[in-house]
């Protein structure tokens, strides 16, 4: 590691002595890019060319070749170039042109496509489309026909859902039945989640996967989940069922910045949690995480890429080649550049483990009622997560909120885990709604207050951060102590991550050995 630091530190020697001298700074592309192809099995970044970036910084060789600059100095071996877009299809000359020269640059090219303005217009968000219209399910079919006429591999952008709510989609619903392509599907219920999960398998399957095969046999597809796990069945995302028919899947990891007006609200910890959630569905299915630079500051930025990373991402995508050129993206990608080496040699250690710690179980499709996202709260609070879609038989200690209540069998399961004397920690929530059914009045049950709004938790003090952590850690033979705002990320071989969000040093004890965490900064232990 102290050989590879050379050159980095070198490169921001001379980033400072061209500002000094009334340079414009140009980072040396070299020990990044050579690093990139080093790494590129262990972790690769890669990044987008949206549909109208296309049309604007690939329209020539000139722009082409600027963009390729910047990816060797940005350490992206990979670049996902965009068909379409809102609406707007990109010219084919100015998607061959690009093609070609990344790939005689030696970097990796495959498509994407972001489903959105497709057609017939959603009564809610309105760059959203009325999938049970059949013009807009032919419309669908052409782009990615097109689009694998293409590509070999083709991303879709995570807008693969609907909220249309249109009197057609209305009485579809209420009929209990999908139509795709003349073909009639029955639904269990007449609820919208249940129509909108069954009609956007069905689309899946018809309109986007059969075509593109049947024009390139050897295409593959990968759908990208947003962020938002607990609303995916509102919209139509079945996690199950499309991650088994996709070819590979991909995870939304942009938390940006908590305190942004505009874009903020989701802590750092869930990319982390979503990442290892997904990736345990998916299993090898699941390639990378995506973050991009809006609502974020150069520490917000890194930390999302650290996030990605430490869920075990074997790609991050930085989305997108055209906004990282603007506003805050040239600051954040400074930033991120610094911190490559060191993200690549976390990746490789994450890549040789296996995470333990609190099973955190969240059934796919279930609803949180008012506990949305609570366990991106509880790992904020220095619970070490081990997210998992199944009950969590075998865990040493467990933590269950609302989201468990999808489970049919959950009293039975929760009962025989607590019979087991496993320390369990519950939301009072979901305290309240087992009443009667499950004896939560044993000592190894601690009940958690988040009385409907996560976002408190992150007010707790140390101690009762030390104190909720002390017996879900006892099985694990680990001892924590930290303030709020500082994640821990255990590996079964005794290896360590923690990770201070906070803006002050922290002063942490891990197993009784005193760690000082830097102010939004980490600190790595392999065994």
């Amino acid at each position: 590691m102290r050989n590879r630091a050379v050159p980095v530190l070198l490169m921001i020697s001379l980033v400072g002595a061209a500002c000094a001298h009334g340079q414009s700074p140009k980072p040396s592309a070299p020990p990044l890019w050579g690093l990139a192809q080093a790494k590129r099995e262990i972790h690769r970044f890669s990044t987008l060319v949206t549909a109208q970036q296309v049309r604007d910084h690939l329209s020539s060789d000139e722009k082409t070749d600027a963009a390729i600059a910047w990816c060797k100095d940005t350490a992206v071996t990979k670049v996902y170039i965009e068909t379409f877009r809102d609406g707007y299809l990109a010219p084919r000359a100015n998607l061959k042109r690009g093609c070609d020269r990344f790939r005689a640059a030696g970097i990796e090219i495959s498509g994407c496509v972001t489903t959105t303005r497709v057609g017939k217009r959603s009564t809610g968000w309105n760059v959203i489309s009325c999938y049970t219209d059949q013009a807009t399910q032919e419309k669908l079919r052409e782009i990615f026909e097109f689009t694998a006429g293409l590509f070999d591999e083709i991303m879709i952008d995570d807008f693969w859902f609907t909220d249309c709510q249109c009197p057609e989609c209305d009485a579809a619903r209420k009929a209990k039945t999908v139509t795709v392509g003349g073909r009639a599907t029955p639904v269990p219920s007449d609820s919208w989640d249940d129509y909108r999960l069954e009609l956007l398998v069905r689309l899946s399957r018809e309109r986007i996967l059969a075509p593109a095969r049947r024009v390139n046999p050897k295409v593959k597809v990968i759908i990208k989940y947003p962020q938002w796990y607990d609303r995916f069945h509102e919209r139509g995302y079945d996690v199950v069922r499309e991650t088994a028919d996709f070819d590979r899947i991909w995870v939304g990891t942009e938390t940006r910045d908590y305190a942004d007006r505009r874009w903020g609200g989701t802590v750092q910890y869930e990319a982390y949690f979503i990442m290892r959630w997904l990736g345990g569905i998916g299993g090898p299915k699941c390639g990378g995480g995506w973050y991009d630079p809006y609502g974020t500051t150069e520490k917000t930025y890194v930390e999302q890429a650290r996030q990605t990373i430490l869920g075990g991402a074997r790609e991050s995508l930085l989305f997108c080649y055209g906004s990282l050129l603007e506003h805050t993206g040239p600051k954040n990608i400074e930033a991120l550049r610094a911190n490559i080496p060191e993200l690549f040699d976390v990746a490789q250690e994450v890549a040789k483990r296996r995470i333990v710690g609190v099973a955190a179980y969240k059934p796919p499709s279930s609803p949180p009622g008012r506990e949305d996202r609570v366990f991106d709260f509880v790992g904020m609070m220095g619970v070490p997560l081990a997210p998992c879609h199944e009950f969590p038989a075998d865990a040493p200690a467990a933590f269950f909120s609302v989201h468990a209540l999808k489970d049919p069998e959950l009293p039975a399961r929760l009962s025989a885990f607590l019979a087991a004397g496993k320390p369990v920690l519950l939301t009072d929530g979901l305290a309240e709604r087992l009443a009667g059914k499950v004896k939560l009045d044993g000592a190894n049950v601690r009940v958690l207050s988040v009385k409907g709004n996560p976002k408190t938790l992150l007010n707790l003090s140390q101690a009762d951060c030390d104190a909720i952590r002390r017996p879900l850690l006892s099985p694990l033979s680990r001892r924590f102590e930290a303030p709020n705002r500082v994640g821990l990320y255990l590996f079964a071989d005794g290896s360590w991550v923690i990770e201070n969000f906070g803006d002050q040093v922290a002063q942490t004890k891990i197993d009784g050995e005193p760690v000082t965490v830097p102010a939004r900064g980490w600190i790595h232990r392999w065994k």
